[in-house]
């Protein structure tokens, strides 16, 4: 059945154009426009994002291949080209730009169902192939084990073998640490090394999302659940059943929603938005957070119970400057990639690079190395990475006083002392700022980010721009 399902119907016939109408809205409970022109059907994709769309080639105003060539489909649309007997050359063609499949006509009405279900089921595997494809080139990406990861390597295996003898129902795994340190890049080896592999994994990042769509997106909407809502849509629990569902910066999630993601992992089920049918879902949730969910839990700003059911299996990356010894081993790690990608094959660490790696503290941990690594690179007029873009080793010292770096765990209080009230002007101001910058400028996010409201936020920002 495709009842639900949107088809546009481009046919110049009327009389063929309105009998596979009625077939698919009668008997199949579609919902079905019908276009006897490219004109016409330019108009209805203004409006309409079809599930399928059934394209006659030859139309009064054109050849609807040009529909083909400067796409006016979604991405997901499946097209399937109808022709005349002895055109099949024409269709192969079409095939090429894009379509799917092709039927000769006369169309038999009755093939459609079944072909249409094979032609979603191909996509939606395609789909998850190239995502899987694009996972495994980027899997082992910074992602170094050493003994930094080794210290939860333990936790690991034992999680996987777990998963092996469960294989359904898989429990959640929160993982805990500071920006950068590859809580993203540990979700997707979890997923690609457990029996869940071959299903999909749906990543998302929860600061991404707008309170007003957050629910919409997590859990899917019935068409007519809000004003936009045209047509039914699936959300990412559904999406990754049978998977793996990673939830970044899950703490970002309003209140009232992270009580609906519990009642998802308890009951295995989910409820669109504006439905009243429940849905089952095996989904291995992966949750991650920069903030431990504990102290959040003290503030009143996560559920603690979800907080516990999250908590089953917890693992706490640590931050890469409590393992000075990696760093070395960890940036040719990188090096190596960026050798494959920039096709330098002769691309070295100098001696002095070597040293710098261990004399500065990382705040920004792997991600930040992989960055400044990857920028010596592009600036450098030789084969040598020197690293002379690390904050406050290359640059000459400035005139205006900068912020003491109390985030350093290694800062001490000076000898001299300092102007406590101006130094703390100056922390609040560089936390506030580098949590915009993480954000990409987002005020929304970089307040859920820092704990804050967006107003006081704003309120600071104008104050220290003041």
């Amino acid at each position: 059945m495709l009842a639900g399902k949107q088809i546009l119907v481009l046919e110049d016939e009327t009389l063929l154009r309105k009998g596979l109408c009625r077939f698919l809205e009668e008997d199949q409970r579609a919902e079905t426009f019908p276009a006897g022109s490219l004109e016409e059907a330019k108009n209805l994709l203004q409006e309409v994002h079809p599930d399928f769309v059934l394209l006659d080639i030859h139309l009064p105003d054109g050849n609807s291949l040009d529909l083909l060539e400067n796409p006016g489909f979604p991405e997901t649309t499946v097209v399937v080209v109808m022709t005349a007997q002895g055109g099949v050359s024409t269709a192969i063609d079409a095939i090429k730009r894009g379509a799917r499949d092709y039927l000769s006509k006369p169309v038999e009405p009755e093939a459609l169902p079944v072909l249409f279900r094979r032609l979603e089921k191909e996509s939606s595997r395609r789909r998850i192939d190239q995502y899987r494809e694009e996972n495994r080139a980027s899997l082992h990406k910074g992602f170094f084990i050493g003994k930094r990861l080794g210290a939860i390597r333990g936790q690991l295996d034992k999680i996987l073998q777990a998963d092996r003898r469960l294989q359904s129902n898989l429990p959640p795994v929160l993982i805990e640490g500071e920006t950068g340190t590859g809580k993203t890049t540990l979700a997707r080896w979890l997923h690609q090394s457990g029996p869940r592999s071959k299903e999909a994994l749906i990543e998302i990042n929860c600061s991404t999302l707008p309170e007003s769509l957050a629910e919409s997106e997590l859990f899917g909407h019935e068409k007519g659940a809000f004003t936009d809502a045209r047509q039914e849509r699936m959300g990412l629990f559904e999406a990754a059943a049978g998977g793996t569902l990673f939830l970044d910066e899950i703490a970002s999630l309003p209140l009232s929603l992270q009580a609906k993601v519990l009642t998802a992992i308890e009951d295995k089920r989910i409820r669109r938005l504006g439905g009243n049918r429940s849905r089952p879902v095996d989904v291995r949730l992966v949750t991650a957070s920069l903030l431990p969910l504990k102290e959040l839990v003290a503030g009143g700003r996560f559920r603690e119970d979800l907080y516990h059911r999250l908590n089953l299996l917890n693992l706490r990356i640590p931050p890469l400057r409590a393992y000075p010894a990696d760093l070395p081993d960890l940036a040719e790690h990188v090096l190596a990639d960026l050798r494959k990608r920039y096709q330098q094959a002769d691309l070295v660490l100098s001696d002095r690079a070597r040293g710098r790696l261990l004399q500065y503290h990382w705040p920004g941990n792997v991600r930040e190395l992989m960055h400044e690594l990857e920028r010596s690179l592009i600036f450098s007029d030789s084969c040598r990475i020197e690293l002379d873009h690390l904050p406050g080793q290359s640059s000459p010292p400035s005139t205006e006083a900068a912020a003491p770096d109390l985030l350093n765990p290694a800062w001490r209080l000076p000898a001299s002392g300092f102007r406590f009230e101006e130094e703390l002007h100056r922390l609040t101001e560089t936390v506030l700022k580098g949590a915009l910058e993480s954000e990409e400028g987002n005020v929304s996010a970089a307040a859920r980010r820092l704990g804050v409201s967006r107003d006081f936020l704003r309120y600071r920002l104008q104050q220290s721009s003041g």
